[in-house]
């Protein structure tokens, strides 16, 4: 059998990172089992599906670079399949048109709850054997029901959760197709994965409740069930459902903050499953190490702090030069033009081991693209007469140095050495002067970046 997984999110909003977590997992399954991955689009919501959710959901998968084999598919695009096995369910006897009016639905839920019993519909227009049905009411567009089993279980043995079973008397005569045709969720989804071949479902844990309906609906359309996965809700740091009013919920949000999408596809990875004691990996590993069994059935906790230092983890690991055309963009909304000054993978290269995400990155690097003044608060902390009188001998000292790192960093000592007094009093009003800030690497290697021109140019600008 080939493996078959999908993900198959809806368009109402931006890729929410658990369904990237959930189309992580089948991915992964299906490249360790040598098989397809399928992106199908659930688009029939016509009232919240948007063109642009759909391209959102794109764009995000492109971003993390969870490549589909198949698709995209599109529910919307599939409506006259989905009419045409409704029309076999009836012939069938499967199905049935229901005539039921949304006022006798809520007298039926009305006396149910009275009878404190779960409101249910009461199968009143259900084909059985010697059963007279109802009259037809004049001009009412009928729903089509499933007919549902009414005795015995269903049960299946969840790849995550364990063996599930439940009662057909827990089950409704779920509505397949509206009174205008349009069929419902459960029953798209169902026709999608056996027409698809989906071999497996792997999805998050809200869709338990529809699992009992869909085998249902599978097993009368006598199609093979494929194997459910159910996975665990990611939740906030306060052990809350993660909402995008409080929580960074969409890919978006975690490109926007500088985050590697190898990083966020490696923690992601890591909530709800775990191979011993490994924290960080690529997603060749991941797949290699990858079996459903290992997933957790219990929710996840997403912690901000452990991603970041994955992320870190992840761009210590990154090539300089990938770094620096994922940086430029923050630096440009900073002002800055990489195209003056240093080259942009040499001064990656220098500080990426400083920092957690691109933006800090591109933050700690401005001071290599910046052609103004020195901040005067800063220079008028650091830069006191005396130490302006030091930097102006020590400006002298550099005109005349080999502009190198050994070469520097001697010049750098033996002026301390020279003054009589300790590095702070030199490096701290030098970095001030010549950087803007106080917090740099090692002076002598932000010195040899910048460049011998540039340091004596800033030098002369914050002396005048």
């Amino acid at each position: 059998m080939t493996v078959r997984t999908r993900f198959a999110p809806s368009p109402t909003g931006l890729l929410h990172i658990g369904g990237v977590r959930t189309a992580l997992f089948s991915w992964a399954y299906a490249r360790k089992n040598k098989g397809v991955f399928v992106l199908r689009i659930e688009d029939t919501d016509l009232e919240r599906s948007t063109p642009e959710s759909v391209q959102a959901i794109l764009d995000g998968m492109h971003w993390v670079g969870l490549g589909y084999d198949e698709g995209p598919f599109y529910q919307m695009q599939r409506m006259e399949r989905y009419k045409e096995v409704i029309q076999e369910m009836l012939l069938a006897g499967t199905a049935y048109y229901c005539y039921t009016s949304k006022e006798e639905l809520d007298q039926m839920r009305t006396e149910a709850e009275a009878r404190g019993e779960k409101p249910r519909y009461d199968r009143r227009w259900r084909p059985e054997r010697d059963k007279t049905l109802p009259p037809k009411p004049e001009g009412v567009q009928p729903v089509v029901r499933f007919r549902n089993p009414i005795e015995g279980v269903v049960a299946w043995d969840d790849a995550v959760k364990g063996r599930i079973e439940i009662a057909n008397s827990e089950l409704d005569d779920l509505i397949i197709a509206r009174p205008d045709g349009t069929p419902t969720y459960n029953f798209c989804v169902v026709v999608d994965d056996r027409d698809m071949g989906i071999s497996h479902v792997i999805r998050g844990d809200d869709h338990v409740n529809n699992t009992p309906r869909q085998i249902n609906i599978l097993t009368a359309l006598d199609a093979p069930l494929p194997v459910y996965g159910h996975l665990p809700m990611i939740l906030n740091a306060d052990g809350q459902k993660m909402s995008k009013r409080r929580d960074a919920v969409s890919v978006v949000d975690y490109s926007e903050q500088g985050i590697l999408p190898e990083a966020l596809l490696n923690y992601l990875a890591r909530l709800g499953w775990g191979h011993g004691d490994d924290e960080f990996f690529t997603m060749d590993q991941f797949v290699e190490w990858f079996d459903l069994k290992n997933v957790s059935p219990s929710p996840s906790r997403f912690d901000r702090e452990k991603m970041l230092w994955i992320n870190q983890l992840h761009m210590k690991a990154a090539d300089n030069s990938r770094l620096a055309a994922l940086t430029r963009p923050f630096l440009e909304k900073l002002g800055c033009d990489t195209n003056q000054g240093p080259a942009l993978a040499d001064t990656i290269a220098l500080l990426k081991d400083r920092v957690t995400n691109l933006v800090d990155l591109a933050q700690q690097a401005t001071y290599f693209y910046r052609h103004d003044a020195a901040p005067t608060e800063l220079a008028t902390q650091h830069l006191t007469e005396e130490s302006r009188a030091r930097l102006g001998r020590f400006q002298l000292v550099l005109a005349d140095t080999t502009w190198e790192v050994p070469a520097l960093s001697a010049a750098i000592k033996a002026f301390v050495t020279s003054e009589g007094v300790k590095m702070p009093l030199v490096g701290m009003p030098l970095r001030a002067a010549v950087c803007g800030t106080t917090q740099t690497p090692s002076i002598d290697l932000v010195l040899t970046l910048l460049g011998k021109e540039e340091v004596l140019k800033r030098l002369k600008h914050t002396l005048a």
